[in-house]
């Protein structure tokens, strides 16, 4: 078997058909059931600093990966190969884990009636016939852009355009067979200011299925310099309890723990401080957080979900009660519900926001601390409680005063939640979750 020698949707039928033998294969060796992914991607990433090309990369990749079961007792194995020798042997590799697996009742594949049957067309592949020279030269004029803003900005810490396209296939042995290309394009700009003995690094970027509607790249300089240049003068607070508005960028964490805490996984493990809070009011009643999964071109669209069934639009929270927890096949099993079309994760998560841009937040604050950048891993999904260090700017009478470092926020994310005051309309547009600035009525705020 050759390799695929194309990467957009004319790949997809080569490629149905690898996961056809791959299937067959798995079936010839004793495999009661399967399901395998092939993929083929490849991508162009550049990277400039100080004005010189730091690096050109050009990658090509492909491979696929196979589950199977033999009876309730499951194997997995994968490989970057894609001859019939290494679908042999790597069918093989997966079959021997298997039958020296323990058996789970809740292992297989999903029901077959409920596999996906007519897909949507999602529109997102768009491919970008940018050469390196063209990618260098976009690097270096938002690099050049960013220096241009402030004198104090005097270093680069690298400047990247990725461009990005591939081709993916699932099939599994109830006959289900679904595919799909996509493309992702970004530009990254990181700088570096210094003044009165201290150094501040900030960072801006921008991404899209399209590469043409990349924001201009003088302007994400632009942006990425005036965000480190204002970081300049940070010092920490007194210790104090006040409100914290959390920068749109940074409120898609906050979102993305909730998924986390509502997953199946942590659920049926009894890791998660939301276990049995299905019913349960959360949020503030005007809160609804659902996915849309069908969203032409945005960045976490799928038609498909990981085990093959149909994804559809539906709530996780209305009027701030829990109404659905994200479920997969084996971890709906686990915990005795259907399954969400969830396996794999949320595509695109939509939050309810309000007319205030971060601005009108600021000024509803009144006093506290705007966070625009969080460090350290300090979430406890087993408790809730939250504890991450923290810069951001010192906010007096709904104005920025000063910028903060050396801080941490600290609080319970399901208190965090029941407090939301306010989400802004500063919506962030560049991944899968979808929210503006979310203001909290209290967290506290250990500094100096």
């Amino acid at each position: 078997m050759s390799e695929v020698e194309v990467v957009g949707p004319e790949a997809l039928p080569e490629l149905q058909a690898r996961v056809e033998r791959i299937l067959a294969e798995a079936r010839r060796q004793g495999a009661s059931a399967c399901e395998v992914a092939v993929s083929v991607e490849q991508g162009l990433s550049t990277t400039v600093r100080q004005g010189e090309v730091e690096t050109v990369e050009f990658n090509r990749d492909q491979g696929f990966g196979i589950t199977l079961y033999v009876g309730q007792r499951k194997g997995s194995a994968s490989t970057s190969a894609s001859g019939e020798d290494a679908i042999r042997e790597t069918v093989a590799a997966a079959l021997a884990i298997a039958k020296h697996a323990s058996e789970d009742e809740c292992a297989g594949l999903a029901d077959a009636a409920l596999m996906a049957r007519d897909l949507p067309e999602l529109d997102l592949y768009h491919p970008w016939s940018i050469s390196p020279d063209q990618a260098v030269e976009q690097a270096l004029i938002c690099e050049a852009a960013a220096f241009g803003v402030d004198k104090r900005v005097s270093k680069a810490d690298g400047t990247t355009l990725n461009t990005h396209q591939g081709c993916r296939v699932y099939g599994n042995s109830h006959g289900f067979v679904g595919g799909y290309a996509s493309t992702r394009h970004s530009l990254s700009c990181v700088m570096i200011a210094e003044a009165e003995g201290q150094m501040q690094r900030d960072y801006w970027y921008d991404v899209s299925r399209i590469g043409d509607q990349l924001a201009d790249p003088a302007s994400i300089g632009r942006r990425a310099a005036e965000r480190t240049a204002a970081r300049l003068g940070a010092r920490p607070v007194p210790t104090c309890e006040v409100p914290v508005l959390f920068a749109a960028e940074l409120a898609t964490g906050l979102f993305g723990s909730f998924l986390g805490a509502i997953s199946g996984g942590n659920l049926y493990r009894k890791s998660s401080f939301l276990e049995g809070a299905l019913g349960q009011r959360l949020f503030p009643e005007w809160v609804t957080i659902d996915e849309r999964p069908h969203i032409p071109r945005a960045m976490a669209s799928a038609a498909f979900d990981n085990d093959g069934l149909a994804t559809y639009a539906k709530p996780f929270v209305e009027k701030g009660e829990l109404v659905s927890y994200v479920l997969g096949t084996y971890s709906g099993r686990k915990l005795g519900l259907p399954s969400t079309a969830n396996a794999g994760g949320v595509h695109n998560l939509f939050v309810t926001h309000g007319l205030e841009d971060q601005a009108a937040l600021l000024r509803r604050m009144g006093r506290g601390l705007l966070v625009t950048e969080l460090m350290g891993q300090g979430l406890n999904m087993v408790t809730g409680d939250y504890s991450r260090g923290a810069a951001g700017y010192w906010v007096e009478n709904g104005e920025i005063q000063f910028p903060v470092q050396e801080v941490t926020i600290a609080g319970n994310l399901k208190d965090m939640f029941r407090q939301i005051v306010a989400i802004g309309s500063d919506l962030e547009l560049r991944g899968n979750i979808r929210t503006g600035s979310v203001l909290i009525e209290r967290m506290t705020v250990a500094g100096s």
